[in-house]
């Protein structure tokens, strides 16, 4: 899942993020609001977390703007602890969530979690199902008729957003940015690289699903009879 995350108080947000990562979540950080609704108005990230109080931008314009561009992801708003009004705002104004700062990264994972599977972006205990296989995206194993891979970080990441849009072919240039972030030096040929590395491994352990090329456009995930 790829999380963009709001917040101008650096060090926090650099230390959010690393207790985010270490549960596997991508994260991309931006530390104004110009700079966030810019990010967020991008069809990269799953879910927003959304601080209220931003130079530049505050949170509740970040958010309404998202929401009058018809952008339906998931946001989570960061607001001061007891500003029930702030709450209030930000619900009204497309809120999915608020938490109240200072909090708890357990906290935030939860409501991550929540968030998650209200989209229906992931299945109860970090399972997500598809034909025979099943990926579990907390401890990156990968399972199918009684046997099993561990993935790495990319490979699971990479099946995890193929399955999440199964019936889509999903673009190199998304899987890049998605996967490695939307600055990154990635190009097509780390695509290849990971797509042929989990095809290998589902091709021993699945009797359904494959991963094929849609030529021009990028990778589709599919379940055959």
């Amino acid at each position: 899942m790829k999380i963009l995350y709001v917040e101008d108080e650096i060090y926090m947000a650099k230390a959010v993020a690393q207790v985010l990562k270490k549960n596997n979540y991508s994260v991309d950080l931006a530390h104004d609001g110009e700079s966030g609704l810019i990010l967020a108005t991008s069809d990269v990230y799953d879910i927003v977390i959304l601080d209220i109080m931003l130079p530049k931008l505050d949170g509740i314009s970040v958010l309404k703007e998202m929401r009058n561009k018809n952008i339906t992801k998931p946001v989570i708003l960061l607001t001061a602890k007891g500003e029930v009004e702030d709450k209030v705002r930000g619900l009204d104004s497309g809120a999915d969530d608020y938490l109240a700062k200072p909090f708890q990264t357990e906290e935030l994972m939860a409501r991550l979690r929540a968030l998650g599977r209200r989209k229906e972006l992931v299945a109860t205990n970090d399972t997500l199902i598809y034909g025979d296989i099943e990926l579990n995206y907390n401890s990156l194993d990968l399972f199918a008729n009684g046997h099993n891979f561990h993935l790495t970080l990319k490979e699971s990441q990479l099946l995890e957003l193929l399955i999440i849009n199964k019936g889509r072919a999903i673009s190199t240039q998304t899987i890049i940015e998605k996967l490695w972030g939307w600055d990154s030096d990635a190009e097509d040929s780390h695509v290849q690289v990971q797509i042929a590395f989990l095809r290998k491994k589902l091709s021993i352990i699945s009797k359904k699903v494959k991963i094929k090329t849609i030529r021009g456009v990028g990778y589709m995930i599919l379940e055959s009879e």
